[in-house]
C-alpha cells in the first residue's frame, strides 16, 4: 500500500479552502481528455460516515478515530480500489491525511505519524495530495458566510490542522496557495497533476520524499 498510485489525487486543507470547487475543476479537465474520473469524499454517506456527520460535537478520540478508520476501510474496499483497478482516476475530497491532521493532533492520539501509519496499512497512498493552504481566519470567514460550520471548525482546531499539514511527512504532498484567484489555483493544481498523465514528476516534487513546495 506504500506505492503511490498515479491516478489517485487527494484534496486537503482546512474548511473553506476551496477543495470541492477545485476538485470539480480538475475532474472537468481530465474528463475533457477522455479519461474516466470518479469523484468522492470523506466522511462518506455510509453507516460510519453518517455517524460522524450526525455527531453534535467532537467525539471521544478513540471513538472518532475508529469511526473514520472504519469508514475509510469500507470506502477503500468498495469504491476506491475497484475504480483504480479498472484504470479510473479517483479524486477525493479529504482522505487519510485529514485524519492525520484532525485526529493526530488531539491530546492522547498516536500523533500525525501514528495516524498516517495506521491508514497506510490498508489505504493506497495518493500520487498527489494537494494541500490548499488558506489562513485560518479566511477559512472561518468563508465557512461562516455559508452557514455550514461543524464542530471541527473551531479556531484552535484549524490552527493545529494547518500546522500539521505544513510539516506532514507524506510523499507527494504539495502546498497550493488557496488565497489566489480560483483560476490561478486551478492552474497551480494542473501543473502538479498534468505530469501524472505520462508518469513524470513535476519540478519540486520528488517521489518518495516530502514536497519541497511547503
Amino acid at each position: 500500500m506504500q506505492t503511490p498510485l498515479g491516478k489517485l489525487v487527494a484534496f486537503e486543507g482546512i474548511d473553506g479552502a476551496g477543495k470541492t470547487t477545485q476538485l470539480a475543476r480538475l475532474a472537468l479537465r481530465l474528463r475533457a481528455r477522455g479519461l474516466e474520473v470518479l469523484t468522492t469524499r470523506e466522511p462518506t454517506t455510509g453507516p460510519h460516515g453518517r455517524q460522524i456527520r450526525a455527531a453534535a460535537g467532537r467525539l471521544p478520540l478513540d471513538e472518532e478515530l475508529a469511526l473514520f478508520t472504519a469508514d475509510r476501510g469500507e470506502h477503500v474496499r468498495e469504491v476506491i480500489q475497484p475504480a483504480l483497478a479498472r484504470g479510473a482516476w479517483v479524486l477525493i475530497d479529504r482522505y487519510y491525511p485529514s485524519s492525520a491532521a484532525y485526529q493526530g493532533t488531539r491530546p492522547g492520539s498516536p500523533g500525525v505519524d501514528g495516524v498516517l501509519a495506521l491508514n497506510e496499512a490498508f489505504a493506497p497512498r495518493p500520487a498527489r495530495t494537494l494541500w490548499l493552504d488558506l489562513a485560518v481566519e479566511r477559512g472561518l470567514a468563508r465557512v461562516g458566510a455559508r452557514g455550514a460550520a461543524t464542530p471541527f471548525e473551531t479556531e484552535a482546531t484549524l490552527r493545529a490542522v494547518a500546522a500539521a499539514f505544513a510539516t506532514m511527512p507524506l510523499p507527494g504532498l504539495v502546498r497550493i496557495d488557496a488565497l489566489q484567484p480560483e483560476d490561478d489555483v486551478e492552474q497551480a493544481i494542473w501543473a502538479q497533476v498534468a505530469p501524472l498523465l505520462d508518469g513524470a514528476a513535476p519540478a519540486g516534487v520528488a517521489e518518495g520524499e516530502p514536497s519541497a513546495a511547503r
